[in-house]
Parts: C-alpha cells; sequence; structure tokens
C-alpha cells in the first residue's frame, strides 16, 4: 500500500472541496439547519432540557441528504471530465485511489460537524449536560458518516451524473435506515424484525445515543465502510477492463 499515493488523492480531492465558496457556504449550510432548526426551534428551548438527544436523533435524516452530496462528485465528476482515465493510468493501486477520496470525504464531513461543537458549548453554558453521552454521540456521528460516505462514493462510481449517483446513494441509504423501523411499523416480530434492526444504520446509531459506544455498533459501522469501498475498488476495476 503506497500512503503517498492515498495522501496525494486525498490532498487533490480535500482542496477541491475548498477551492470555490461552495464548499463553505455548502458547511454553513449544513450548520445553520442541524443547529438552527432541528435542535434549537425543535427541542432544546421546548423541552428545556440540557440534552442534545434530540439534536443526535435527527441527524441520521439531515446526513441523509449531506453526506450523499459531499460524496456525489468524488467519482462522476472524473467521469464527466474524462479525468478518470488519466487517474487510473497513473501508478496508483484502485484501492490507494479509492482510499484517498474517501479519506477526503470524511475529513470534510469531520469538519463540519467540527462547526456545530458551538452546539454542546451553549448546552453547558444553560446547564450541566452529560459530556461522556455528546462525545459518544459524536463519534457515533463520524462514524455513521463514514458509512454514508462509502455508500455515495460507490454510487457515485457508477455513473458520470452526480445527480443520479446521489439519488442513487440516498435511495441504498434510505433503505438502510428504514429497515430498523419498517419491522415495528408493519407489526413484525421475531427473528425478521431482529435482522432487520442489526442491519439498520439506524438501529446502532441509536444505540451508541445511550452513551456507550459498543463494539457491535462500531464492527457494524466498519464493515458497512469496508464492504462498500470494496465495491466501489471493483467497480473501478472493471471499467479498467472495459
Amino acid at each position: 500500500m503506497n500512503f503517498r499515493g492515498i495522501c496525494a488523492v486525498f490532498g487533490k480531492e480535500l482542496k477541491a472541496y475548498f477551492a470555490s465558496p461552495l464548499g463553505v457556504v455548502f458547511i454553513l449550510f449544513y450548520v445553520l439547519v442541524s443547529n438552527g432548526f432541528f435542535f434549537f426551534v425543535a427541542d432544546f428551548f421546548r423541552e428545556g432540557q440540557a440534552s442534545m438527544r434530540g439534536y443526535f436523533e435527527t441527524l441520521p435524516w439531515i446526513f441523509l441528504f449531506f453526506v450523499p452530496a459531499i460524496a456525489m462528485r468524488l467519482w462522476a465528476e472524473e467521469r464527466k471530465s474524462g479525468t478518470l482515465e488519466v487517474l487510473l493510468t497513473m501508478p496508483l493501486r484502485d484501492a490507494e485511489v479509492v482510499l484517498g477520496k474517501f479519506f477526503a470525504g470524511a475529513a470534510f464531513l469531520a469538519i463540519a460537524l467540527v462547526c456545530t461543537l458551538t452546539v454542546p458549548l451553549t448546552v453547558g453554558f444553560f446547564g450541566r449536560p452529560d459530556w461522556g453521552v455528546i462525545a459518544a454521540s459524536y463519534a457515533g456521528a463520524l462514524l455513521m458518516g463514514a458509512a454514508y460516505l462509502a455508500i455515495g462514493l460507490w454510487a457515485s462510481s457508477l455513473t458520470e451524473s452526480q445527480v443520479i449517483a446521489f439519488v442513487t446513494s440516498v435511495a441504498v441509504t434510505f433503505v438502510l435506515l428504514a429497515a430498523g423501523v419498517a419491522p415495528t411499523w408493519a407489526g413484525s416480530v421475531g427473528w425478521f424484525a431482529t435482522a432487520c434492526g442489526y442491519l439498520s444504520l439506524l438501529t446502532h446509531f441509536q444505540n451508541i445515543l445511550r452513551g456507550v459506544l459498543d463494539s457491535r455498533d462500531v464492527v457494524y459501522y466498519v464493515s458497512v465502510v469496508l464492504l462498500f469501498l470494496h465495491l466501489n475498488a471493483k467497480s473501478i476495476e472493471s471499467r479498467k477492463w472495459k
């Protein structure tokens, strides 16, 4: 594994996010939406509790649209502009390029999450929150976001249209989210509901919101990331053969 190659792709992609004001505007929009409405209006001042649970409970649904928007350009833009062929002829393994792009997207997501740290500071000003639960929830948010990102990266490798990549990513992610709640809505019980719950991105994040980073939840998110990064590498490899 050539770590220099991964770092080169990482630097190129992360720089591309901030090459125009769009990246900054995108982060500001995310912060305003997630903090302004879904936390202060919908939960914090209404409930009057020094807790961020309501904020984090909305995060899987905000990420459903925010993270695919981060990932949609990573491969689709390369294919549309014709630079993908040049990239694939460079002395880099497919896995190195995939990892470089993934880490760049993850870094952009982490920057967006860091920009929301004003929320726990505000909560701490008004009350005494459980900082351990908040720290675990942020770690869970990053793990969940990484899983979303891997799905979006794979979807982006399938097409040159960023819109199609975005829609595909949202659709696949939504299925994995809804798997945790659909059996309950349908009145299903037993092994089927349990299996759907285990496959759900939402169920594992709700477990983390209790304040404990269970190894089973971490393994689940890491497994989703590795699965879709592998599918991404296979998609790029098949394009080489074509």
